[in-house]
């Protein structure tokens, strides 16, 4: 099963600004509901509340601490870490491919594992208080660039030793 995060981010870096994306692209919007439409998305417990509801045609997975943490809808599961997640998509949902789609603290566990990144990177800069963590870009190869009006969607894919 292949690990791919999405994130779009600012020149500077930033990816929030008080629990919401600082901007608003419908290129990009569509450019990931067409990505992850069909497949599992995870996301961290403020990332979902930030949707106020689940995104459709996927199975949103939460990861969250809170062991008593539930939501009332069919397409929504909820993991204590990002493992049991995997385990699970793995297991049940046989899916070749699962998104990891933020925040901050999910992309950091996520990047140890992650297969690919798609990064949309934007053509300016943000005032925001989330930044996307610092990887090794080192280990990664750019496989394809596509130029949008204000952004570039960049496919990243890890480097095998």
């Amino acid at each position: 099963m292949e690990k791919i995060i999405v994130v779009a981010v600012s020149k500077n870096g930033v990816i929030g600004k008080g629990g919401t994306i600082p901007w608003h692209s419908k290129e990009d919007m569509q450019y990931f509901k067409s990505l992850t439409m069909g497949f599992p998305v995870v996301m961290g417990r403020k990332t979902f509340e930030s949707l106020k509801k689940p995104l459709k045609g996927r199975l949103n997975i939460v990861i969250s601490r809170n062991k008593e943490l539930k939501y009332n809808y069919d397409e929504v599961k909820v993991f204590n870490d990002l493992t049991d997640a995997y385990n699970y998509c793995s297991d049940h949902e046989k899916v070749e491919k699962i998104f990891i789609i933020g925040g901050a603290e999910i992309y950091k566990q996520a990047i140890k594992t992650a297969d690919v990144l798609s990064v949309s990177r934007m053509d300016f800069e943000a005032e925001g208080d989330v930044l996307f963590p610092e990887l090794d870009w080192g280990k990664w190869e750019e496989e394809t660039r596509i130029k949008y009006p204000d952004f570039s969607v960049v496919l990243y894919i890890r480097k095998r030793k």
